[in-house]
C-alpha cells in the first residue's frame, strides 16, 4: 500500500476529508460551481494525491454535492431545467472531444487563454448587474446558443480539467440575461449528469478514492444548503464581487500551473 492509500486512511485524512467537504459545499451552493478548485489542490496539497486521482475523487464528490445544490436553488425556483439538459448533454459530448484532443493541445496556451477569458468575466463582472427579477425564455437561438456553451464547457473540462460552473455561471449571466441565482441552480443542474458520466470512467480505471468521495460528498452536502441560503440574501452587486474575488484565485491557480508548465517544457528541451 502507497503513502497516500496509508495517509488515507488514517484519523488525520478523515478530518481533513470532512473539512474539505464542508468548505467545499459552502463553495458550491453559494456560487453554483462543483468545488472541484478548491477539492483538488487541497487533496494534493494536504493530503498528497497525486493530481489525477485528486481530480477523479474531486468529480464523483461532487455527485452528491450538486444534487442538494439543485434541490435548495429549486425551492427558490431559480433551476432553469430545459436549459440545464440541454448544457449537460452538449458537456457530455465536449468532454469526450477534450479528453480525446489532450495529447494534441497545448496545454500551455489552452491555460494562458483560460486566464484571459477569466479576466474578461472578472470586469465583466463590476458592469453587468444580473436582475433577479428577470425570466430565461428559450427559443431555437438560444437553445442553440446554450448547446455551443455547453459543448465548449466540456471540451475545456476534458482538455484541462476546469469545472463547469466557472465558464457556465458567467456566460448565463453576461450573454444570455439569467438572474444570478438562476445561472447558478442550473449550473449545478447541469454537473450532475456530466459529473456521474466522468466518474464511472474514473471507477473503471481506479483513478478515484471513493471512501474520499464519500466523505468530502457526505460533509459537503450538510453546508451546501447554507451556500445557497447565503446566495438568495446577498445583493447582486455584492454577489458579482464575491464570484470575480473566487475567478482571480482560480486565475492565479491556472497562471501558476501554465508558468510552471512553461517552465518544464524549457528545461526538457535543454
Amino acid at each position: 500500500m502507497n503513502d497516500v492509500q496509508r495517509l488515507s486512511r488514517g484519523p488525520r485524512a478523515y478530518a481533513s476529508f470532512i473539512g474539505i467537504g464542508l468548505l467545499a459545499g459552502i463553495l458550491s451552493g453559494l456560487f453554483g460551481v462543483g468545488g472541484g478548485t478548491l477539492i483538488v489542490p487541497l487533496l494534493v496539497l494536504v493530503l498528497h494525491f497525486d493530481q489525477r486521482l485528486a481530480a477523479g475523487t474531486s468529480l464523483a464528490a461532487i455527485v452528491p454535492t450538486a444534487m442538494i445544490g439543485v434541490i435548495s436553488y429549486a425551492v427558490h425556483g431559480s433551476v432553469a431545467w430545459v436549459p440545464a439538459l440541454i448544457l449537460a448533454a452538449s458537456a457530455v459530448l465536449g468532454a469526450q472531444l477534450g479528453t480525446k484532443a489532450i495529447q494534441r493541445v497545448s496545454q500551455s496556451a489552452l491555460r494562458w487563454g483560460f486566464v484571459a477569458f477569466l479576466v474578461v468575466v472578472i470586469v465583466s463582472l463590476f458592469l453587468v448587474i444580473p436582475d433577479r427579477g428577470s425570466a430565461f425564455v428559450i427559443s431555437w437561438l438560444s437553445a442553440a446558443g446554450l448547446g455551443a456553451l455547453g459543448f465548449g464547457t466540456g471540451v475545456l473540462a476534458g482538455l484541462i480539467g476546469v469545472g463547469g460552473g466557472v465558464i457556465v455561471v458567467p456566460v448565463l449571466m453576461l450573454l444570455f440575461g439569467f438572474s444570478d441565482l438562476e445561472a447558478k441552480g442550473t449550473s449545478l443542474l447541469m454537473m450532475i449528469p456530466t459529473a456521474v458520466s466522468g466518474t464511472v470512467g474514473n471507477v473503471r480505471h481506479r483513478n478515484v478514492d471513493l471512501v474520499a468521495a464519500a466523505l468530502i460528498g457526505v460533509a459537503a452536502c450538510t453546508t451546501t444548503a447554507l451556500g445557497a441560503w447565503l446566495a438568495t440574501i446577498v445583493d447582486p452587486f455584492a454577489a458579482n464581487i464575491l464570484f470575480a474575488a473566487y475567478l482571480v484565485v482560480i486565475a492565479v491557480q491556472m497562471t501558476v500551473k501554465a508558468v510552471r508548465g512553461r517552465a518544464a517544457g524549457a528545461e526538457g528541451r535543454r
